[in-house]
């Protein structure tokens, strides 16, 4: 076990700018690979920005133009903007280095995070981040109460469906309202020099109609929320800082930082 510290960064009037955030990223990183400080986790809040990991098709992207800031983490392109908890740990990992692993702690955070507030959260097979599941296919109904069995994107005849042309009822931030799957908390991170970078971005009460300007991490069937939809209420950043920080600590600063162990198939039949 190492030692752990939190930095916020700056949230509401002092929000972070993405790119000086970015520059403090990489300073906190030269420094925790030099062993000059002990691992440590950024906490901020965006102002609104489209971010773009190194997988995003250009079909992804906003069709108008919006501005979007190509980075250097996993992933594909999401949203960051204000009412979004944003946390970079950056942290050093034993060798050989398990990015999955780092993954999977970060989203046993988030989850644990999402039920303490009453949310239950999950993984989806294939998709990093944190998802809160929607009804299965048959069960689902459009806004109004409309069946959505003729949903475009439940077709495999149809895998380009873009939400972008066929009018909001499609929209990422309507999943709930459609009972689908939706991502509360997305994921996208690098280990460079063994030690990483980027992180986790926590929809607390953010605008979720920003994401749908773009194909949100390149996925096409399902969309987004927040805890505030999930509960009803306004939940403000000061009610989760100290949950996640709890969290964070007890998943990333208390693991036991071991690659993790893969089963022979083989030998094990």
């Amino acid at each position: 076990m190492s030692e752990f510290r939190f930095v916020r960064m700056g949230f509401g009037a002092d929000m972070v700018e993405y790119q000086v955030a970015w520059d403090e990223q990489r300073r906190v990183h030269a420094a925790r690979f030099a062993d000059e400080i002990p691992d440590t986790c950024l906490l901020l809040e965006h102002p609104p920005v489209y971010t773009a990991g190194r997988r995003t098709a250009p079909e992804e992207r906003p069709l108008d133009g919006t501005p979007v800031i190509d980075v250097d983490r996993g992933g594909k392109i999401t949203w960051h903007g204000p009412g979004q908890l944003v946390g970079y740990p950056i942290q050093k990992l034993p060798r050989p280095v398990d990015v999955v692993a780092h993954l999977r702690r970060l989203e046993d955070a988030m989850i644990a995070v999402c039920a303490e507030f009453g949310i239950e959260a999950a993984r989806v097979e294939g998709r990093a981040g944190v998802w809160v599941l929607g009804d299965p296919i048959e069960r689902r109904t459009g806004l109004g109460g409309l069946s959505l069995d003729f949903n475009p994107r439940l077709s495999s005849e149809d895998e380009e469906f873009d939400h972008r042309l066929v009018g909001p009822e499609y929209a990422p931030s309507n999943a709930g309202q459609r009972h689908e799957d939706r991502k509360i908390c997305a994921m996208g991170i690098r280990v460079a020099k063994g030690v990483t970078m980027h992180g986790f971005a926590l929809n607390v009460n953010p605008d979720t109609s920003n994401f749908d300007k773009i194909i949100p991490c390149g996925i096409r069937d399902a969309g987004v929320t927040s805890l505030s939809y999930e509960l009803g209420r306004e939940v403000t950043m000061d009610e989760v800082l100290p949950v996640a920080e709890k969290h964070l600590q007890a998943v990333l600063g208390n693991a036991d930082l071991k690659p993790r162990v893969i089963e022979n198939a083989a030998a094990s039949a």
